[in-house]
């Protein structure tokens, strides 16, 4: 085979540094196209993205050139200054994250799952939500080193 093809949909989230509520309405929609054109341009399609106040879901495919550190890095470091140029000046994203893989057929539930946070959020805070990914994926964690 000479061509290189790959198709990997990988679901990544984190929050704000010390889950600080400072992604407001007023930015989040213009946030969302940053982010989605930041991914662009290194070769990744976004199916769904959402940030909460506190934390942010992006659904996107992982380009066969990029690693995941990578991908998550140019999402954090290029939004964050983003951000702070829209006057959140002290906004930082926390140091880690958690990236979950998405089998093709679960894509669109997880569009679902991404497009609902709002009303999910309701009911479930983020600290339970990430606690039930990493049991349902079945990653060992320790409290003390996710939250920061």
């Amino acid at each position: 085979m000479a061509q290189s093809l790959s198709k990997v949909y990988i679901h990544c989230v984190f929050s704000t540094k010390n889950g600080e509520h400072s992604i407001k309405d007023a930015i989040r929609k213009d946030l969302h196209a940053y982010i989605i054109g930041t991914l662009s341009n290194i070769g990744s399609f976004v199916n769904e993205i959402y940030a909460n106040t506190d934390h942010i879901h992006v659904l996107c495919t992982l380009p066969r050139t990029v690693t995941i550190a990578e991908l998550i890095s140019k999402i954090k470091t290029s939004s964050s200054k983003w951000i702070k140029k829209k006057g959140i000046i002290n906004f930082s994203w926390q140091g880690g994250y958690g990236t979950f893989s998405v089998s093709s057929s679960k894509v669109v539930a997880v569009e679902r799952y991404i497009q609902n946070q709002l009303q999910h959020h309701e009911k479930v805070s983020f600290r339970d939500e990430l606690r039930k990914f990493y049991s349902e994926y079945k990653i060992d964690f320790d409290e003390k080193y996710v939250w920061d």
